[in-house]
């Protein structure tokens, strides 16, 4: 795992062995962030990583100039590897949030300009996420959500949708506020 653009293009993540996470490959983060380059401006912007998993989203919005990034995750030994990743590239724009994904979303103070999202494929009720971020104003009026998902979940009914881009078994599908 790298670090693919930014202050820190080309950075070698070495996650530990028994991390129960899916990373997000380099060729889909690569496409992603082609995508994004597109779309966005990086600096000044406030981002929300959700399953943060490894944080290779993070650090790729961290390493790109984002004034903000907080990673979300439940799990202990990922939330310590992404603290050690922060403290090691001297992050002072990302910080990691050991908490229940869901419930910070319930929660959520709000005011993100992009939300990130990988919850595990598998996991129940991913098709009620992107309301839930609508319903509880997690983004800013012109804010964009991104969701990582496998081939079996669709979105194709939700009103927010925009698109949705295939790498192999990565998808991304891409929501804003606006509806259709």
């Amino acid at each position: 795992m790298r670090i693919i653009g930014g202050a820190h293009h080309r950075r070698g993540i070495h996650p530990p062995a028994g991390l129960p996470v899916r990373p997000t490959t380099d060729k889909a983060k690569e496409a992603l962030f082609n995508i994004l380059n597109q779309r966005v401006d990086f600096e000044g912007l406030r981002v929300l990583d959700l399953f943060a998993g490894t944080g290779a989203i993070s650090y790729e919005f961290a390493s790109r100039g984002a004034a903000e990034v907080v990673a979300v995750e439940i799990n202990n030994k990922c939330c310590r590897f992404i603290n050690n990743i922060i403290s090691q590239l001297q992050f002072d724009n990302l910080r990691c949030l050991k908490t229940d994904a869901m419930r910070y979303v319930r929660n959520s103070p709000g005011g993100f300009d992009l939300v990130f999202a990988d919850p595990p494929y598998q996991m129940d009720g991913i098709e009620s996420l992107p309301g839930m971020i609508f319903t509880n104003r997690v983004l800013v009026d012109d804010g964009i959500l991104i969701m990582e998902h496998g081939p079996r979940i669709s979105f194709s009914t939700n009103p927010h949708l925009r698109e949705t881009r295939k790498y192999s078994k990565v998808h991304f599908s891409f929501f804003d506020s606006q509806s259709f």
